[in-house]
């Protein structure tokens, strides 16, 4: 473009916009600089020229340039703002069509999901029983902390799911528990017998009056947990195991997902287990045990 507009300097309809953002959606304060700034980026790109003469070939040719120049994330977060900029446009009747439809983006690369080894997971379930032999947890912490590694990682559960568990959704006979998770789709996960133990002997040290409508995992005052509270004491654990600070109760998800498939699991069966919907969603996982692609490579192929 030949001619810039100073940055920061927005056509009128674009700051009618940031205000609609601000005070009708009321979206915070960081989002509506996200939008100005995808904003002033492409209309210091573009020019002097009005919002009406914006073209398909405008956007493609600014995808263009400014992937030379910023992260695929980055780009699709511009042209993300864009695409609501011009819709609000459209409805305000100072845009006719929306330039952006139809236009096509470079693919984001999906990062490989982050998880723990056997043997760090196995530390990591074991650290609220070293706590308690240091005397620096109760007990009823000890026992319950470990309760949640132990549903976490026998079941693969998010962690909304884990805080909304009650004793009637778990079948001692069978050992599964029926969880209501995304989309309020039930599905069936088996805990393992070391969960179900530790889950026995909580409740019957610290529990004995439990019903079957209460929760499993609760505070001292026999209350339900908050989903911030498990994270904050995860990091606690993750802390004294001497494991990233930056794993979460999701990424347990991500070890109990990868050691299945390690060890031979069916994907299909993987994704039940999570409650993915999509087969894709799950795939994922395959990507991140190179070791045993290795192995049976080097054992089976003749020229390895």
């Amino acid at each position: 473009m030949s001619e810039e507009r100073p940055l920061s300097t927005l056509p009128s309809e674009a700051e009618r916009f940031l205000s609609h953002l601000a005070l009708e959606r009321r979206l915070s304060a960081y989002t509506v600089r996200n939008y100005r700034h995808a904003l002033d980026v492409f209309f210091a790109w573009l020019g002097t020229r009005a919002l009406g003469a914006i073209t398909q070939r405008d956007l493609r040719n600014f995808v263009i340039e400014q992937q030379r120049l910023r992260s695929r994330r980055t780009l699709h977060g511009y042209i993300s703002a864009l695409r609501t900029f011009f819709k609000y446009a459209i409805r305000e009747g100072t845009l006719s069509s929306n330039p952006s439809t139809g236009l096509s983006l470079p693919k984001l690369q999906k990062p490989l999901p982050k998880f723990l080894t056997e043997k760090q997971m196995t530390s990591l379930l074991e650290s609220p029983m070293r706590l308690l032999k240091d005397n620096r947890v109760s007990p009823f912490v000890a026992w319950r902390d470990r309760l949640i590694l132990e549903i976490f990682y026998g079941g693969g559960l998010r962690v909304s799911e884990l805080v909304g568990l009650t004793y009637a959704q778990v079948d001692r006979t069978s050992g599964i528990a029926r969880i209501l998770g995304k989309g309020k789709k039930e599905r069936l996960c088996p805990l393992g017998p070391v969960a179900l133990q530790c889950m026995d002997a909580f409740r019957e040290q610290f529990a004995p009056e439990a019903g079957l409508e209460s929760p499993v995992i609760v505070s001292d005052a026999g209350k339900p947990l908050t989903a911030r509270t498990v994270q904050k004491l995860l990091k606690t654990y993750l802390a004294e195991s001497e494991l990233p600070m930056d794993m979460t109760p999701h990424k347990l998800r991500h070890s109990f997902a990868t050691h299945l498939l390690s060890r031979g699991a069916d994907l299909r069966i993987v994704q039940e287990l999570l409650g993915h919907a999509s087969l894709s969603t799950t795939q994922i996982y395959t990507h991140v045990d190179l070791s045993r692609l290795k192995a049976a490579h080097s054992q089976a192929h003749p020229r390895a």
